[in-house]
């Protein structure tokens, strides 16, 4: 089964989500430099903080906390610096600590460094420099997991849609790398089976030709910003989250040319969403 992440910093949704099933409650703390690269578009772009991870850890007992964390920086005027920061995180209950936008080794290597074995380390490989490192990356000890990012991957790269990335080969060759020492691995987001751009149904399919073992759950699953009914999104959740849990049980069935007719589908879909 796969680890099911869902983004909230408010108490209440994050024990709904808990309940549903989700694994893994993610707090998003990344703010420094995303709007440059993501400005204008509709992405998440959350801005959390440390009292939300804090409230987050006090709210769940069985789900993990999963915080993202800034780019490595130093100490800004108005904003502490990387080791400051994952060590106010890990004090306020982080079980997972995930690195974004990175494109060098050596901020790998600070990041395990600060982190100390005191939580579980994700790395967000999101940029082309770290796609091309990643043979010396998945050599580093202390990488617990790497998520494949493909918004930020698919905006450097000059594609039109991110699951281009999907057809063109690029994230079977990085699920490779990463399958070949070990470490689990995931990508992107999904959204409710018969939602999204392309269907969920047929992105979860995906993951399980690729043994993905972890995916987060998109806005366009459950845009809890727009809702004010607990017992609303409490539905959404019970029932999609139980939707998902069914097709993975259904896909343990299903045989190799499955999911090749189905990977067929996905770049078709992509093909005419690009086209368009």
């Amino acid at each position: 089964m796969l680890n099911l992440m869902y983004i909230t910093k408010h108490p209440e949704i994050a024990r709904i989500a808990e309940e549903a099933g989700v694994d893994w409650i993610f707090v998003d703390m990344e703010f420094i430099g995303k709007d440059c690269r993501q400005g204008g578009l509709d992405t998440v772009q959350n801005h959390h903080t440390v009292e939300d991870v804090a409230n987050i850890r006090a709210a769940v007992t069985k789900a993990k906390v999963l915080v993202r964390i800034n780019p490595i920086h130093d100490t800004m005027d108005d904003y502490p610096s990387s080791e400051e920061e994952i060590e106010a995180v890990i004090q306020a209950g982080a079980d997972i600590v995930m690195l974004p936008y990175f494109k060098t080794t050596e901020e790998v290597h600070r990041f395990i460094g600060y982190v100390g074995g005191r939580a579980k380390t994700c790395l967000l490989v999101e940029t082309p420099e770290a796609a091309d490192l990643l043979d010396q990356i998945v050599e580093i000890d202390g990488i617990d997991m790497i998520h494949i990012g493909l918004n930020d991957m698919h905006l450097a790269l000059k594609m039109k849609f991110m699951f281009q990335l999907l057809t063109d080969g690029s994230v079977d060759k990085w699920t490779r790398i990463i399958a070949q020492k070990g470490i689990m691995y995931g990508f992107g987001g999904l959204a409710s089976l018969n939602g999204g751009a392309v269907p969920g149904r047929m992105i979860l399919k995906e993951h399980y030709r690729l043994r993905s073992q972890m995916v987060i759950v998109s806005r366009a699953f459950c845009n809890t910003d727009n809702m004010t009914d607990l017992d609303k999104v409490r539905s959404i959740f019970n029932n999609g989250i139980a939707d998902i849990r069914k097709m993975e049980n259904e896909m343990n069935k299903l045989s190799k040319e499955d999911f090749k007719n189905n990977h067929k589908a996905v770049c078709d879909a992509v093909g005419i969403i690009v086209k368009k």
